[in-house]
């Protein structure tokens, strides 16, 4: 008896030993938000955290305000006192990186506090993502509201991801984020590794004080004590259990206490309720006998989910060791009911050690390829991209990288196309672009490229348009792509210095040296002498003497505008200072001639200078910004005309015409809600490119239905940068300026303080999403002839929340309800009165697209 008792104590020393010397190998404990040299160490687990500098590129650090901090809150967590928030873009990811490679268990868990820390008691709400697939939704009660989600997840590689994703329901931001190795042979389910486990409940089922955690547990779970109306009694030992039998090692404090029924026949039940019967569930039971029992007395204990033995035998708790015991298959449905019962035989009642419980979370979401994962990469680490480039280039397919384009396909992702214009690009091509295999059109127009055009460009078979103009490149393209081009297996666009009919090489004496230079001399003084004399001859006309625009783009005279419109035979339209005519190029292609008002600029008597030096100058914004603008939802620019007679501005043709027109035309009759979800949000993304992807920053001032084209494959564009204005390059957050605009559109924030921000393009926005859900113009005329905004006319079915009242009839119901409602709910959330509370462009397409995904996830509607 003595020798058992001498060897339960050097075991519980052993055990003491080992678990409260464990070292913290593998683990990753990331304070967000702290300054980049902090290395603060948690007193109650003596974990030591690092700053998040290291493992993210984005974001901007806060501290929770006074109120909810230091010193008024001594008992907050540490990792809870600052935050990182991502106001810009919709997904941000943090980049862990596994000591332990891939192939192995981890446990993942983030940590969140409002703590008013933006000073805007506004409560966000936001999703967050484990790679490529969803993980959970965070949300708070209060402002001191702490969160934490927490998932087990095998990694697939060498990186871990975690995305926070913006909805469009707030900025999201972080407190903590911690990353632990896991046993891998643990917490199986019958999918394998093909789900996620999140976690829904710990609990140390015998302890009723405090949480359990790291030391104890060498996995670092947090254990919460059980709270229950139900009696029950707690049964504590000191003796020794080893608790590494099985591979789940519960911690010493979690094992050593248990719980029982009062009566010995009563079971121990736990109850919850799912708000979705279709989540699975999967609970994970530990026991281990604390009591010495008698030889007349027996545990016997069998387990029931809703009735269902989840064992077919029943057990005997072992007093030497714990064992883990978990469903095989999911439970799902809305109540769950978990009873231990004792066994007829069993003269002792049922007991409860501990119990976790997880949802499996399905990995639908397919990732990119490795090989294009390290190429995309390194040419972000190279050129040092400026964009928000975070987690998975294609993946989630709602969120990929600003310019990039993917497959879909069933296996993995892959870059169809990479637009990098004026994206600051310096230095020579990098051969990862090469390794893009799928490419089929790349833009890198209007960087500082520089050195020769490689010629393993013609490696990438795929390629189809490439475009390569406004660089500093040497020499000519390579003969490869040269090849392509003639064979009409390639677009190219490269600048003039570039592109050589015979590339040959010099085989001239050095005797023609001189005599060449003596004639290019000649032919340079001729041209000089040209075009000074031209300059003087216009000066003397008066005509308009701003900048010589960039080259590049086609220049045209008035006879060849006159010509190629018909004689200006078409109106398609008016827009700020002219008129638009339909034209046709000499290969046939259609054309849209946006013409400068001839009276602004000639000065004729009674008009003012004023007038006609503000349509010049306009003419001037106009052009230089669309020479510099490419996005594929910005009307691209064909080229321009200035010369004595006239001023004009040449864009691509829209077949459909614009918004407005084809709202009110008897084509909306096909337009379908996920068609209009699809203009909204092409139209948002021009103008979260105009704001967020120029340096600097655009403010379009004239948005509205009549300035978004649509082409024939409904694809929207914003077009008209007339009322442009950029913002300095000193990063102000706003410009004082004339108000400028369309009636029916012009924030009122801006007409009445003259200050000019992106907030302006957002309430006019959303009155556009306003147009686009009920079909109706900015402005109503009413039955009794008085003009209402639209605006005015929904706000009463919004109030009472009849969407019966906002929708276009057009659409006869045939829409997600869900899908309808949070658009309305972001289009007024636009228009709201004060700038500051109107969200940003990003957030906008982030919740346009949560619309689209609603629709698109419905029931179709049975005819």
């Amino acid at each position: 008896m003595r020798a058992n008792l001498v060897f339960g104590i050097f075991c519980a020393l052993v055990t003491t030993i080992l678990v409260h010397g464990q070292d913290q190998s593998g683990y990753i404990s990331i304070d967000c938000g702290i300054p980049p040299y902090d290395t603060p160490e948690d007193t109650m687990t003596n974990i030591n955290y690092v700053s998040d500098e290291a493992f993210i590129t984005t974001g901007v650090n806060f501290k929770v305000s006074e109120e909810y901090g230091y010193p008024k809150n001594p008992v907050l967590l540490s990792t809870l006192a600052e935050v990182r928030a991502f106001p810009q873009g919709n997904r941000n990811c943090y980049t862990l990186k596994l000591s332990q490679g891939k192939d192995h268990l981890y446990l993942i868990r983030a940590s969140f506090m409002y703590g008013n820390y933006d000073g805007k008691k506004a409560l966000p709400e936001f999703d967050l993502y484990v790679n490529v697939n969803f993980w959970s939704t965070v949300k708070f009660k209060n402002a001191s509201d702490q969160v934490t989600k927490e998932i087990l997840s095998f990694a697939e590689s060498d990186t871990i991801y975690v995305c926070l994703v913006n909805k469009g329901k707030g900025t999201p931001f972080i407190s903590g984020l911690e990353l632990r190795p896991v046993n891998s042979s643990i917490y199986g389910t019958e999918f394998g590794r093909n789900v996620s486990l999140v976690l829904y409940r710990r609990w140390d089922i015998g302890y009723l004080n405090g949480t359990g955690r790291y030391q104890d547990d060498r996995f670092d779970r947090i254990w919460s004590p059980y709270s229950s109306n139900i009696s029950w009694n707690s049964i504590i030992t000191s003796g020794y259990i080893d608790v590494f039998q099985n591979g789940y090692c519960p911690p010493d404090e979690v094992i050593k206490t248990a719980a029982a029924p009062e009566n010995v026949d009563d079971p121990l039940e736990l109850f919850w309720t799912s708000d979705d019967p279709n989540v699975r569930f999967y609970a994970y039971l530990y026991f281990a006998e604390l009591e010495t029992l008698e030889k007349n007395e027996t545990r016997k204990i069998k387990i029931l989910w809703n009735g269902s033995p989840v064992s077919e035998t029943s057990f005997e708790p072992s007093s030497k060791y714990s064992t883990t015991f978990s469903n095989p298959r999911a439970f799902t449905g809305k109540d769950h009911w978990i009873s231990i019962q004792k066994t007829v035989d069993s003269t002792l009642p049922p007991i409860l050690n501990a119990i976790e419980i997880f949802t499996a979370q399905s990995l639908d979401e397919i990732s990119t390829t490795i090989e294009d994962i390290h190429a995309i990469e390194s040419i972000k680490s190279t050129y040092k991209v400026n964009k928000v480039w975070s987690g998975d280039p294609c993946s989630p397919r709602l969120f990929p990288w600003e310019g990039v384009g993917c497959s879909d396909n069933n296996n993995n992702h892959q870059i169809k196309s990479l637009n990098l214009s004026s994206s600051g690009l310096l230095g020579p091509i990098v051969l990862a672009f090469r390794n893009l295999s799928l490419l089929e059109s790349l833009d890198l127009s209007n960087n500082d490229l520089q050195q020769n055009v490689p010629e393993f460009l013609a490696d990438l078979k795929h390629l189809k348009v490439l475009n390569l103009k406004g660089n500093n490149f040497t020499g000519f393209i390579p003969k490869s792509l040269m090849k392509k081009l003639k064979a009409g297996l390639l677009t190219l666009s490269a600048d003039e210095q570039n592109l050589c009919n015979s590339c040959q090489e010099k085989k001239k004496k050095k005797s023609m040296v001189v005599p060449i230079a003596v004639a290019a001399s000649v032919i340079v003084l001729v041209v000089v002498l040209v075009i000074i004399w031209i300059i003087l001859r216009q000066r003397k006309k008066g005509a308009y003497s701003g900048p010589l625009l960039p080259s590049g783009k086609r220049r045209f005279t008035y006879n060849e505008v006159s010509s190629i419109t018909n004689n200006f035979n078409k109106v398609i339209g008016k827009g700020g200072f002219g008129i638009v005519y339909l034209g046709s190029l000499e290969d046939g292609t259609k054309i849209a001639v946006k013409m400068i008002n001839d009276s602004s600029l000639a000065k004729p008597k009674g008009t003012s200078s004023s007038s006609s030096s503000r349509a010049s100058n306009q003419f001037q914004v106009e052009a230089e910004l669309l020479l510099t603008v490419h996005h594929r939802n910005l009307a691209s620019f064909v080229g321009y005309c200035d010369d004595d007679r006239s001023m004009a501005l040449i864009y691509e043709y829209m077949a459909n015409g614009n918004l407005q027109a084809y709202l009110s035309s008897e084509n909306a009759e096909d337009l379908s809600w996920e068609k209009r979800l699809h203009i909204a949000i092409d139209s948002a993304q021009g103008l979260e490119y105009l704001h967020d992807g120029c340096r600097p920053a655009i403010v379009h001032r004239d948005v509205k239905t009549a300035n978004i084209l649509i082409n024939d494959n409904l694809e929207a564009k914003i077009a008209d940068f007339g009322l442009s204005k950029v913002f300095p390059e000193d990063d102000l957050s706003h410009v004082v300026t004339t108000v400028m605009g369309t009636p029916g559109y012009v924030d009122p924030e801006y007409y009445r303080t003259f200050v000019l921000n992106e907030k302006s393009d957002v309430y006019s926005f959303g009155v556009v999403l306003l147009e686009l859900i009920t079909g109706q113009r900015a402005i109503i005329k009413t039955e009794e002839g008085d003009n209402i905004s639209v605006i005015h006319y929904v706000w009463p079915f919004f109030e009472a929340r009849e969407l019966d009242g906002v929708v276009d009839p057009l659409l006869r119901g045939d829409f997600s309800q869900d899908s309808a409602w949070k658009f309305v709910d972001v289009a007024m959330s636009c228009v709201r009165d004060k700038g500051s509370n109107r969200p940003t462009m990003n957030q906008i397409v982030a919740e346009l697209k949560q619309c689209l995904a609603a629709e698109l996830d419905r029931e179709p509607q049975s005819q």
